[in-house]
């Protein structure tokens, strides 16, 4: 069945459907009309589908293939947003000058090469997940489960910008994933198709803001009256988080994962008059946490390197507060859908999966795995040859050969997953 339905993919085709989503901007809040363009692509090709609004422009899409009935139903889930929006005018100019092709949201195909902001990830495997499904429907898949493609909004680890207008409401952290499974999208099981080999846990996040306060001043006096400048005190609070960070993974690595830290963002001053020292900088940072370190733990530890930051510059003047967390997750690496999700992956690398030890990508599999549906996650293998921005971290470069490897493998872990009566998923072989 699996074999039959991979044979329906015309090749290409994918590549093609994500260039049509790259061409469509989605940052995070702001789905609806690739939301609108999806949905109407899926049920245009065999599927229920249809576009579910979550909160203004933040939108969700979903298509349906039907079991016969007494089967398991599985959700190949993806993000729809991108982390940027895609233009020089809505990232401001910290993506660089002039931004690189990859980071902007007009798709050009190269050969077999599709670059463009996120055509790996997200769209890349959004595609992947709506082809296999579609493939599924085009073979007459006789299976007693569902497949649910859901493609939600929101996705990104992002707060509403400052002056954005839509003070009070959400946008990110799984926002339009939390909507769909509150509607009633409640699947037996869910893979995550995002990238990397199969994962059955995730990193959490917690986010820091460190202010760090001064003595307002003046360039023009700054020899004759008294002022502190927050700016430089900060440094020396970077440098010993910079510090810390490596010994914080260390001591917390546990499982497959490997818990990073880092800074993202430093504001002080006014750029339109840097003649004036401010009082106050604040450093905003992202530690990543695991299932076996919770948000209070990893408060408590970043309390401690604080407080050993402190104690090794006399006179820092700082405050603290921890701004966000999501907690890690955990799916039993003994269910069902793990072993789905392995099994898949070797017959598309064509080598034995060995699972790996230093995770730190977050993802909405962990709004999933809190809801109680157990978890896999995945994504396109690698290209047959390097990209041009391989190394570095980039969303925007996908090879046509990816894209359909990543197709028949979601395929063969819809059939064996849907194609079994639920009972057997039960009680028969996982990993």
């Amino acid at each position: 069945m699996a074999n039959a339905a991979a044979a329906t993919l015309v090749p290409g085709e994918t590549l093609r459907l994500a260039a049509r989503m790259v061409d469509i901007p989605s940052p995070s809040g702001r789905e609806r009309e690739l939301a609108e363009m999806l949905s109407g692509f899926m049920a245009d090709n065999g599927l229920d589908g249809r576009c579910q609004a979550v909160d203004g422009e933040l939108c969700n899409a979903l298509g349906r293939l039907r079991g016969s009935g007494g089967g398991a139903e599985l959700m190949l889930f993806s993000p729809l947003d991108t982390a940027f929006a895609g233009t020089p005018e809505a990232d401001g100019p910290f993506l660089g000058r002039p931004m690189r092709d990859d980071q902007i949201a007009a798709a050009r195909i190269e050969g077999e090469v599709l670059t463009g902001l996120g055509a790996h990830n997200p769209k890349g495997h959004a595609a992947a997940a709506i082809m296999a499904a579609i493939c599924l429907a085009r073979a007459g898949a006789a299976l007693p489960g569902d497949v649910v493609v859901a493609l939600a909004g929101g996705g990104m680890p992002t707060n509403i910008p400052a002056g954005d207008g839509r003070a009070g409401r959400r946008i990110g952290h799984g926002a339009g994933c939390a909507f769909l499974l509150e509607q009633g999208t409640r699947p037996d099981h869910a893979i995550v198709v995002k990238p990397g080999p199969p994962a059955w846990e995730e990193v959490g996040l917690c986010w820091f803001r460190v202010s760090v306060r001064g003595l307002l001043g003046y360039a023009g006096t700054r020899h004759v009256v008294a002022h502190a400048n927050p700016i430089l005190a900060a440094a020396k609070v970077i440098e010993g988080l910079e510090a810390w960070f490596s010994e914080y993974s260390e001591a917390n690595a546990s499982g497959t994962l490997r818990p990073q830290g880092s800074i993202g963002c430093i504001r002080a001053g006014w750029a339109e008059k840097p003649t004036f020292i401010p009082e106050i900088c604040e450093i905003y940072l992202d530690l990543r946490s695991t299932p076996r370190t919770g948000p209070a733990e990893v408060r408590r530890q970043f309390a401690a390197a604080i407080e050993s930051i402190r104690a090794a510059h006399a006179g820092l003047d700082l405050d603290w507060e921890m701004i966000l967390a999501v907690p890690a997750s955990h799916t039993d690496p003994e269910s069902w859908i793990v072993g789905a999700a392995i099994r898949a992956w070797e017959r598309m690398t064509g080598r034995r999966f060995v699972p790996g030890s230093d995770g730190s990508g977050a993802t909405e599999a962990n709004v999933i795995r809190n809801w109680g549906i157990p978890t896999a996650r995945f994504g396109l293998p690698p290209p047959p040859a390097p990209l041009p921005r391989s190394g570095q971290f980039s969303m925007g470069e996908v090879h046509t050969d990816s894209l359909d490897a990543l197709v028949r493998a979601l395929i063969d872990a819809a059939v064996d997953t849907c194609g079994r009566p639920v009972a057997e998923l039960e009680r028969g072989p996982r990993c």
